[in-house]
């Protein structure tokens, strides 16, 4: 009798640990004060655990102005964490005996070309999966010069330098989600949005997700976008329509909606019994491809170690957990994603704060509440980590301003400068002179050339037809000239990892 009755007590143990409701009110305390602590409009978060959905919730507003609450059904602009939906669109198509992901990605686009025969030949989509082609971001490409036409930004990779050798190192390339998504266009006939609508969203009863701002302009309860200026004001920012980079990031959604997008990852690629991602892609797709930086990358986390990227994931141990997730920021909007498989958790989070540190703050929040981990206190290493950060902000501008070399002025008049100036790789910046002042206008923005010295000048944004004397655009415009002293190309630092972007001159004059 007695081993029978130890087996009785152990399953009403079990049984009892596994209904231990969930900690609702200690995690709400814990969010509110997050939320304070950010200085983030608002925010909304699901939990899936064992494949159900256990918390979802909205904190804040979703548009301060009107007073308007989030909740789990308010819709946010989810950025980059939209990568591993193409990449499981590809993951479909390689179940399909359509491709392979050791593929080169010119087999399926035959226009396209790299800057080089290596690149050119060697190169496969499993590269542009993990960002290990050698290439740098070159974002600016698609962010100042955004087009509509697919093929007008593949045109550009051609003109586009790498830094590094194939698999070398890692580096984060949107340009090769675009790839991505114009392969499964190429494939199916069909356009990537349309793609992502049937093979997700139908499957997902994803109802109010869509693929551009467009869409979701024409929806109820959806989130405008903040930026914390300077980390120290709060203002609404125009939605971004990433028009055709948007296989790398152009979803909007809602927590609630995502939290279905997580429970196929948890679930062997099933919603509701409907097969929506093979099963062998989810279980190949949970394993990293490229390690990002050796060892610890935070001395004060000694346990979160191995940083990899896969297929659309950045994979890490956490706690002694095994760690899946992505984050995401387009402008006025953050998010995180995460999934711990082996303990069949996932996390989504979802914010109208601009390049905000809230979603993996409300992420680990919860990943120690749920894990049962040792409890970090994430609210102060929060606080400590914005300090640090204004403080260097501070410092950083103090070091533009000593930068300048005083008493100095253009070696020609301003009229000289105004022309169209192209690289083939990005788009055209058009200089014109305007009450004794110059202005560069590209296709998202309009800048305020402020001169810094000699022939350097530096952007400041134009809003509503006023000077912000605030704005950073991160480079300068350095005007070059011939052995003739003509005016001939203007350089950007526009990439860290490169020398700076050579824009030519190919046409004069302020029209």
């Amino acid at each position: 009798m007695k081993p029978i009755l130890i087996l009785i007590l152990s399953l009403r143990f079990i049984l009892a640990f596994s209904q231990t409701p969930f900690p609702t009110k200690q995690l709400d305390d814990k969010l509110h004060a997050l939320l304070k602590e950010s200085n983030a409009p608002g925010f909304s978060i699901a939990i899936v655990k064992n494949s159900k959905l256990i918390y979802s919730k909205g904190f804040g507003y979703s548009n301060i102005e009107k007073k308007q609450k989030v909740d789990e059904n308010t819709l946010f602009a989810i950025g980059s964490t939209s990568k591993a939906f193409t990449t499981g669109l590809l993951g479909i198509l390689e179940a399909e005996h359509k491709l392979s992901f050791d593929d080169n990605p010119r087999k399926h686009l035959l226009k396209l070309e790299f800057y080089n025969s290596l690149l050119n030949s060697e190169l496969t989509i499993k590269d542009l999966v993990s960002h290990r082609s050698g290439l740098p971001r070159h974002d600016f490409s698609w962010y100042l010069f955004p087009t509509d036409s697919k093929d007008s930004l593949l045109a550009r990779v051609e003109y586009q330098e790498p830094f590094r050798d194939i698999r070398t190192q890692w580096y984060y390339n949107n340009f090769g989600y675009l790839i991505q998504g114009m392969i499964t266009e190429k494939i199916t006939g069909k356009s990537w949005e349309d793609n992502i609508r049937e093979r997700f969203f139908t499957p997902l009863e994803m109802a109010r997700s869509n693929v551009s701002i467009a869409e979701m302009k024409l929806m109820k309860n959806i989130a405008t976008g903040y930026d914390w200026k300077n980390l120290e004001t709060t203002e609404a920012m125009e939605y971004y329509n990433i028009a055709a980079m948007s296989p790398a990031g152009s979803i909007n959604s809602s927590a609630l909606e995502m939290s279905r997008w997580i429970e196929i990852w948890l679930n062997k690629g099933k919603y509701k019994e409907k097969q929506v991602l093979p099963e062998a892609y989810v279980k190949k797709a949970m394993n990293p491809l490229f390690l990002i930086g050796g060892g610890i990358t935070d001395p004060q986390f000694p346990d979160q170690h191995l940083n990899s990227y896969g297929y659309a994931w950045f994979v890490s141990s956490y706690k002694g957990h095994y760690r899946l997730e992505h984050g995401g920021n387009i402008d006025g909007f953050s998010a995180n994603v995460a999934l711990f498989p082996t303990d069949n958790l996932g996390i989504v989070v979802l914010t109208n704060q601009n390049a905000s540190i809230l979603p993996t703050m409300a992420r680990n929040i919860v990943s120690d509440l749920v894990l049962k981990t040792n409890e970090t206190d994430w609210i102060a290493y929060m606080k400590e980590k914005l300090t640090g950060a204004k403080k260097k902000l501070s410092e950083t501008k103090k070091k533009e301003l000593e930068g300048s070399v005083n008493g100095t002025k253009p070696s020609h008049p301003l009229q000289d400068f105004a022309g169209d100036y192209n690289h083939p790789g990005y788009g055209t910046f058009h200089i014109t002179v305007r009450d004794n002042s110059l202005f560069a206008q590209a296709p998202k923005e309009e800048f305020y050339l402020s001169h810094k010295h000699y022939d350097v000048f530096t952007p400041m944004k134009m809003k509503s037809g006023t000077v912000d004397k605030n704005s950073d655009a991160g480079f300068n415009f350095n005007f070059q000239t011939d052995e003739a002293g003509k005016i001939v190309s203007v350089a950007l630092k526009l990439e860290p990892t490169l020398d700076p972007i050579q824009f030519k001159r190919v046409k004069t004059g302020n029209k």
